[in-house]
């Protein structure tokens, strides 16, 4: 099977709301206020409280507090109201699958840790609303779901935690794709925007020095939260995993890869208790 066909067979199984449509269309519309993406919003019960808990998060660090989604759009900005959308609409989408509880609990920390890594080490280099990259690193992997949910042994043969032989390039083996392109093809198929999905697509390229820094960061914000997560009982350093090339071009130091894991610890357990519950009785 190829990637097109994974994705193919996805689409029909993981949908999305037809209100996070709904909310699209009117983020695309010049003329859409802030009360008419609220109401919308306000429509599903579950979405408002889940923006409302992410918008009061320390993910935001706002020194208010945010008791209605029209403040959220107006404090926190339409695009970043809109990726708590998306976050909300794509574990959602998901909670379905076929798949035990205890791999989607481990499979959901993974990202949230991605996504944790990617909003500091994006805060901490200057880089303008860096929340938003944290949809980055929730998504970066749902391509590992899709896989599962098709065909659950070549997920699980595409599974490594041999340094010798990296989960991306023992996914290019098995499938002939990495997972990172297969999450691609379904937001692409999703009709997310194309700066989410390229640089998903594009995370396990090794010379990314043309790429945009989005991109650039995902690949570091991976491979840091793969060394905490999958290799974590292995005594290996950020440089097995990461180009030096790439870590000296955007300055970033193992110092500040350490305080982004410190980061990740202090923050991992209020991000999964919105975005997946369960998954908190791991730690």
């Amino acid at each position: 099977m190829t990637v097109d066909d994974y994705v193919e067979q996805a689409s029909e199984i993981f949908v999305l709301s037809d209100s996070f449509f709904r909310i699209r269309e009117l983020i695309d519309d010049e003329t859409t206020t802030i009360d008419d993406i609220a109401e919308v919003i306000l429509l599903d019960p579950a979405l408002t409280a889940s923006v409302l808990k992410l918008s009061n998060s320390p993910f935001f660090n706002y020194p208010g507090k945010i008791d209605t989604i029209s403040k959220a759009v107006l404090v926190l900005g339409i695009t970043e109201v809109y990726n708590l959308v998306i976050a909300y609409f794509t574990t959602e989408a998901f909670k379905n699958i076929e798949a035990a509880q205890a791999y989607l609990d481990t499979f959901w920390i993974r990202c949230v840790d991605c996504a944790l890594l990617m909003k500091y080490l994006g805060s901490t280099l200057g880089i303008a609303h860096s929340e938003r990259l944290f949809i980055l690193g929730l998504l970066h992997n749902l391509g590992e779901l899709v896989v599962h949910q098709v065909d659950p042994v070549k997920q699980f043969d595409c599974e490594s935690n041999d340094i010798n032989l990296l989960p991306w390039v023992q996914q290019q083996n098995i499938l002939g794709f990495t997972l990172g392109e297969c999450s691609a093809g379904l937001l692409k198929e999703w009709q997310l925007p194309y700066s989410i999905f390229s640089a998903i697509r594009d995370q396990d390229l090794e010379d990314l020095n043309q790429y945009p820094v989005e991109t650039q960061l995902l690949y570091i914000a991976k491979r840091v939260m793969s060394k905490i997560q999958i290799f974590k009982d292995q005594d290996i350093s950020y440089s097995d995993l990461i180009s030096e090339e790439l870590l000296t071009e955007l300055c970033i130091d193992n110092a500040m890869l350490d305080n982004a894991v410190a980061y990740c610890d202090l923050e991992r357990i209020t991000l999964l208790g919105i975005l997946n519950p369960n998954a908190v009785m791991l730690y």
